[in-house]
C-alpha cells in the first residue's frame, strides 16, 4: 500500500546528489542495447522468452505506460494520497517533451520492420517506425519515479516495487513486439530524469495545492475524467485490453466520486 495523504512535505526526504546519476547510469549501462550491438538476436530471444505468458498479461502491463491508462490506475490517489498524484503529474510534461523530441529527431525502425515476423510474437498493430525511445517505458518510469521520489527514505525502501513495475511495462513493449531493448533502456533513463525534474517542481508547491480545491488536484480530476471517456470509447493500444479498460473506468469513476465528495465537504466546512 502507498502511504496515506497525511504524509506532509516536511517528512519527504530530499533527493541527494547521487540520485541524479541514476538516469545516466541506466543510459550508460544500456549503451550496448541502444547501439544495437546484439540485435536482432537479443530482441528475438527476449520476445520469444516472454511468449509463453498470455498476451493479456503483457498488454495489461503496457497500459501502465499509456497516459490514459495510468491516469485511471492512479486515480485513487486523488483521495488516498493527493500529494503523490500531483508528484507524478509534475513529471508528466517532461516525459511528453522527451518522448516527442526523441521520436521527432530519431527515425529508427521498429523490430517488425527489420526482423522476419515469423520469428517474433507481435501483439496488436504491426508497427514499423519511430521506435526510439519507448514512450510507454518513459511514461511508466516517469510516473513510478515521480511517486517514488515523493516518498520519505523509509517509504522508498518499501516501495521499490514501483520501479520494478515500470520495468515490467518496458519488458512488455519487447514482449508485444513493439520495441527494441535499446528503446526501453533509453525510455527508462529519460523516465527517471523526468521523475527527478518533476520532483523539483513538486517540492516547491505550497501545501494548499494538495487540498481538494487546489488547482493541481482539480486538473488531475479533469484528466481522470477524460481518461474515463477514452477508456470507454477507444481501444488503448490493444484489443486485449478491453476488459482491463472497463475495470479501470470503474476505478476512475469511483475515485472521482470520492474526490467530489471530499471537495464538497471542504467547501461546507469552510462556510
Amino acid at each position: 500500500m502507498l502511504p496515506p495523504a497525511s504524509t506532509p512535505h516536511a517528512l519527504t526526504s530530499p533527493v541527494n546528489a547521487r540520485t541524479w546519476w541514476w538516469p545516466l547510469v541506466v543510459f550508460v549501462l544500456g549503451t550496448p542495447l541502444w547501439l544495437q550491438l546484439w540485435e536482432p538476436r537479443l530482441f528475438i530471444t527476449i520476445n520469444q522468452w516472454c511468449a509463453p505468458l498470455a498476451a493479456e498479461f503483457w498488454t495489461g502491463l503496457s497500459l501502465l505506460g499509456n497516459g490514459w491508462g495510468v491516469l485511471a490506475v492512479t486515480a485513487p490517489l486523488l483521495v488516498l494520497a493527493p500529494r503523490l498524484m500531483v508528484a507524478w503529474l509534475c513529471a508528466a510534461p517532461f516525459a511528453v517533451l522527451f518522448a516527442r523530441t526523441g521520436k521527432f529527431f530519431i527515425e529508427s525502425p521498429r523490430p517488425a520492420a527489420v526482423v522476419d515476423n515469423t520469428q517474433m510474437r507481435v501483439v496488436g498493430e504491426l508497427l514499423h517506425n519511430v521506435s526510439m525511445p519507448s514512450g510507454h517505458t518513459l511514461t511508466a518510469f516517469a510516473v513510478a519515479s515521480g511517486i517514488y521520489f515523493a516518498l520519505s527514505a523509509a517509504q522508498r525502501r518499501r516501495h521499490w516495487w514501483l520501479l520494478v513495475l515500470a520495468a515490467g511495462a518496458g519488458l512488455a513493449r519487447i514482449a508485444v513486439g513493439a520495441h527494441w531493448p535499446g528503446d526501453v533502456a533509453v525510455g527508462a533513463s529519460l523516465g527517471l530524469l523526468s521523475g527527478l525534474l518533476g520532483h523539483q517542481i513538486w517540492i516547491r508547491l505550497p501545501e494548499r495545492q494538495f487540498a481538494p480545491s487546489g488547482w493541481w488536484l482539480r486538473i488531475a480530476a479533469v484528466l481522470v475524467a477524460l481518461s474515463v471517456y477514452h477508456l470507454l470509447t477507444e481501444e488503448l493500444d490493444f484489443a486485449e485490453n478491453h476488459v482491463a479498460q472497463q475495470v479501470l473506468a470503474v476505478v476512475a469513476v469511483g475515485s472521482l466520486l470520492a474526490y467530489v465528495w471530499r471537495l464538497l465537504r471542504e467547501r461546507l466546512n469552510a462556510i
